[in-house]
């Protein structure tokens, strides 16, 4: 036996062990790497690569690395600070049970929470029909004809549904009318996203206010169905008179009462928005929940988010695909309807599984179960004096409890639940899918005076009718398509779930090359804590003592976050970066307006930038300008400073991508800010690329002013196929007082107001990034971000000779991605970047970003945790498809007919009877010798887009429809 000699205590108790699994390159790859590039060292490449004018002279004040044990003790203790009341606060937020089948197989499965957004239909076939389950559930519920596969929160999809009336109607009227029983957080959002437009909120806090309103000018009115106070009013006079007026009528729903009361589109409404957060997912403090929209059919090419419509695929068979304006904003930028480029899909399957695994019955037995205890609970309260206020109710009781309010919310904060105070004057009572009758009993009790005696439950349960009006309860079907009615059994949703997410690529399958979108580790230990209760169970507008744990969570998260960016001040409550963006402007605009320079809303673009930056300018109400890049895609200085000076009276600011969009890191950026700064202006740094800057150099130190990070790309936040995200807004200290927060829930004095329906935006996700902060430390981030920036580099000079890179610094080095130029392979031999992205399927990738920013390219960003392995063999998949298209380009092959044309091959294709092409089936099946074992085979062939569009199907069509 060969004896060891001891090794140090230290060197046993290896805190960095994490950034080992983080980081797929080892010490061995990273040598052979840089041979491969040409130089030598990380340290030598970095310095060639970051402008030394930028780069960080200090290394970021971190807590040292933890061990994945110690991290989740660390955060354990700090979740162990909240306390988990049982909540009867309502406003939008509901206890729910998420049923273990989905809970394991889709919230806790990486195959789900891994992938990314379904841009290639081929590979995300699972994922949007489980959207597209989505999208029929919420038609079936609302009654309306079309819904969009999902939005942020309930709070801006009314936003959302406020613009897309505003554009809709042929009222010209300026005036939006809200009900002033709406949910407060959607009422201050929607104040938030109205004041920059020009649009007037008008708030009917009233019955005769609201009579009154509806009798003047206006383009669109809201209202909540039931109402915040559980009210539960028959709007269809009202949608008549509104109508009479050419404007629009928006219904903010619950779904779950949808199933017992007449849904909007039954009454004419135009509009209706709200939030699935009870169909299976936790409150989590306020987020992610996939919130949705749905409208009449002639506003549907109108409609904001993202549409998942049926086509045929290249053998004629049903494939699904994103319709109609997805991404819109990267094409019409600032005439873009709206800058959202993202969703909550990820919520929004759970929600669509929870549909189909309960169908019908199940849910209308829920909602029943949950009416008739409302109902129950009414008649005791009543008896002990208490009677809720009149109009029915399903879930939410209004209780007019005058001077005892406090006492009485008090008495249940001591019993460990939580009532609403509303108005001061009044207690709302919300119920919900886990009430029990101890529940019942227990709210009882809070109301009882001493000696009175107690209301008997089983008196009352008998022959219980729920306090629906009779004239509004619903006799209209739903959720008849058969995914609704066959799944009930575990085995069979199991089953289900399996089916669908083995037709997806995602992370646990291979790379995901993506520019620009950094599809990184999302690290188990980091996924672990969001289910924990203590995270996942707390009201987001439970009182401020009950959400300390996350109150610590956020307090340091921010400044970590600051930390890594150089910035002052940072704002967790975007829950997407379009919404980052969006606060990051308003931030902007409310400083020139603070300082009497409200007149200034030129916003400097450059023609590279990310599509959102000019939506998101038109939003707040900017007027977009298109500065020009150079032959080398850097912003062209002198036309920037020509354009500076042309608007240097109303200049507001510039928006820049950095590293560039291009992928490269730029070497005049400090001139570039102060040119700005000197001319009065402020300087937005997008934050898509911070995963190339973290650790190396800051925005907040090389002159940006604002930045919004995207928590979901650099800090390891999962895509969860295009959502949950978060997006915080970074901000220098001046800037600090225009972040935005809710001027309710013990948050005050914000001048831009509420972006997100929660305080703290998607809060359950958040342990993620501080998991990932923590046991990364100072050191592993900054490891992070050069390995990313290698791999980019190795990628780069691997291909150079098959695919030249777009763009490069003088050295011929990137950033953490390289666009590689695919446009000189098509007069040679018809292939387009597409045909490469589709044939990369075939050979078990998820394509590179195609076609953005430059029109017929690929670009590719590796990220930092992906081994030489696969980085090899992607470059070997990319090697093999330009050796197909050069025998195109030699006439082996006709143009028309060749693997990248067809491609990508399905396991049914290859095996028909004839083989009709020039290429034998085995060239076709692409099959590298050293992967044949886990070859990916997908479901369908090229989906057809145009036959899409002209044919819309967005909800479950029947096979017939196809015949």
């Amino acid at each position: 036996m060969l004896m060891q000699s001891a090794r140090p205590l230290g060197e046993l108790e290896n805190t960095t062990e994490f950034i080992a699994r983080h980081i797929g390159i080892e010490e061995a790859d990273e040598q052979h790497m840089l041979s491969a590039i040409g130089e030598t060292s990380r340290r030598a490449l970095i310095d060639s690569i970051v402008p030394r004018s930028i780069a960080r002279k200090n290394p970021m004040k971190l807590p040292a690395a933890a061990t994945e044990a110690a991290a989740l003790a660390e955060l354990r203790r700090i979740a162990n600070r909240n306390q988990v009341f049982k909540s009867f606060i309502g406003q939008g937020y509901h206890g729910t049970y998420t049923p273990g089948v989905i809970l394991r197989n889709v919230l806790e499965n990486p195959a789900w929470y891994t992938a990314y957004t379904p841009y290639q239909a081929e590979i995300s076939q699972g994922r949007m029909e489980a959207l597209l389950n989505f999208q029929t559930m919420v038609c079936d519920l609302t009654g309306m004809p079309i819904a969009n596969a999902s939005m942020l929160d309930e709070a801006t999809a009314a936003a959302e549904a406020m613009t897309l009336a505003k554009r809709s109607v042929k009222s010209k009227s300026n005036t939006f009318i809200v009900a002033g029983d709406c949910h407060p957080q959607t009422i201050e959002v929607v104040q938030t996203r109205a004041k920059p437009l020009g649009i007037e909120v008008v708030l009917a806090n009233s019955a005769p206010e609201w009579d009154r309103a509806l009798s003047g000018d206006y383009f669109a009115v809201l209202a909540q169905y039931p109402s915040t106070s559980g009210r539960i009013d028959d709007l269809r006079a009202d949608v008549q008179k509104v109508h009479a007026k050419q404007a629009a009528f928006i219904v903010a729903a619950d779904l779950l009462a949808m199933t017992l009361l007449v849904p909007p589109g039954e009454f004419g409404a135009d509009i209706a928005v709200g939030t699935t957060q009870r169909f299976g997912m936790p409150m989590g403090a306020g987020g992610p929940h996939a919130a949705y929209m749905a409208c009449r059919d002639e506003l549907k090419r109108s409609l904001p988010g993202r549409l998942v419509g049926v086509s045929v695929d290249t053998h004629g068979n049903p494939a699904y695909r994103l319709a109609l304006q997805t991404r819109e904003q990267h094409i019409r930028r600032e005439k873009a309807t709206s800058n959202i480029c993202t969703a909550q899909v990820l919520p929004a399957v759970i929600a669509s599984m929870y549909a189909v695994y309960h169908g019908p019955q199940g849910l209308r037995r829920i909602a029943q179960r949950v009416a008739s205890y409302t109902a129950i609970l009414a008649r005791g309260l009543e008896q002990l004096g208490y009677p809720p206020r009149p109009g029915g109710a399903f879930d939410t009781l209004s209780l007019h409890t005058g001077a005892e309010t406090e006492a009485i919310a008090a008495r249940a904060r001591s019993k460990h639940a939580n009532l609403r105070v509303y108005f001061e004057e009044y207690l709302c009572i919300s119920l919900d899918e886990t009430t029990t009758r101890d529940d019942i009993q227990l709210l009882w009790s809070l109301f009882a005076k001493p000696g009175h005696a107690m209301p008997d439950f089983a008196k009352f349960e008998k022959g219980i009718e729920p306090l629906i009006p009779a004239e509004l309860r619903r006799t209209s079907d739903y959720l008849t398509h058969p995914v609704f009615n066959t799944h009930h059994s575990e085995t069979g949703m199991l089953r289900y779930i399996r089916a669908l997410s083995d037709k997806d690529l995602a992370l646990d399958r291979s790379m995901i090359p993506l520019g620009s979108c950094t599809m990184k580790l999302n690290a188990t230990s980091e996924m672990i804590p969001i289910t924990w209760p203590e995270f996942a169970h707390v009201h987001p507008f439970a009182p401020q003592d009950q959400l300390q744990g996350y109150a610590e969570l956020d307090e340091q998260l921010r400044a970590w976050l600051c930390e890594a960016t150089g910035y002052a001040g940072i704002s967790l409550q975007p829950n997407a970066g379009s919404q980052g963006e969006y606060a990051g402007l308003l931030a902007i605009k409310a400083f020139h307006e603070s300082k009497g320079q409200g007149h200034r809303n030129i916003c400097l673009i450059p023609s590279s930038a990310h599509g959102t930056n000019p939506a998101s300018a038109q939003m707040v109400g900017m007027q977009v300008v298109v500065t020009a890049c150079d032959a080398n895609g850097n912003v062209d200085l002198a036309d920037l400073q020509a354009k500076c000076e042309q608007h240097s009276a109303n200049l507001s600011c510039v928006m820049i991508t950095y590293p560039s969009t291009h992928g490269v890191f730029e070497m005049q950026v400090k001139e570039l800010c102060a040119l700005v700064h000197k001319h009065g202006g402020r300087v937005y740094v997008d934050g898509a690329n911070m995963n190339a800057l973290v650790g190396v150099a800051a925005p907040g130190e090389f002159g940006g002013d604002v930045s919004h990070l995207n928590l979901h790309k650099t800090f390891c936040i999962p895509h969860g196929g295009g959502g949950p995200g978060v997006g915080p807004v970074c901000v220098v200290e001046d800037l600090v007082p225009f972040l935005p927060g809710h001027n309710s829930g013990g948050l005050v004095g914000h001048k831009v107001g509420a972006v997100s329906a929660a305080p703290l935006g998607n809060a359950a996700v958040l342990p993620i990034s501080w998991m990932y902060c923590r046991m990364m430390g100072a050191e592993g981030l900054k490891q992070a971000t050069e390995v990313a920036i290698l791999s980019a580099n190795y990628i780069s000079a691997r291909l150079r000779d098959h695919y030249p890179t777009l763009y490069a610094s003088a050295n011929g080095h990137v950033a953490h991605e390289c666009i590689l130029d695919l446009r000189p392979m098509k007069e040679a031999s018809g292939v387009t970047a597409e045909d490469v992205a589709k044939r990369l399927i075939d050979y078990g990738f998820h394509a590179p970003t195609l076609s953005f920013p430059v029109p017929g390219t690929l670009m590719v960003e590796p990220t930092e945790s992906e081994t030489l392995d696969e980085l090899d063999r992607f470059i070997a998949a990319m090697i093999a498809i330009r050796e197909e298209i050069r025998r195109v380009e030699r006439g082996e092959w006709p143009q028309d007919d060749n693997p990248l044309k067809h491609a990508p091959h399905t396991a049914a294709s290859l095996l028909k009877g004839e083989w009709p092409h020039a290429y034998p089936r085995e060239v076709g099946a692409a099959v590298l010798d050293e992967r044949r074992h886990a070859k990916y085979w997908p479901p369908v062939g090229r989906v057809d887009n145009v036959y899409g569009d002209r044919n819309l199907f967005c909800s479950c069509v029947p096979m017939s429809a196809y015949e």
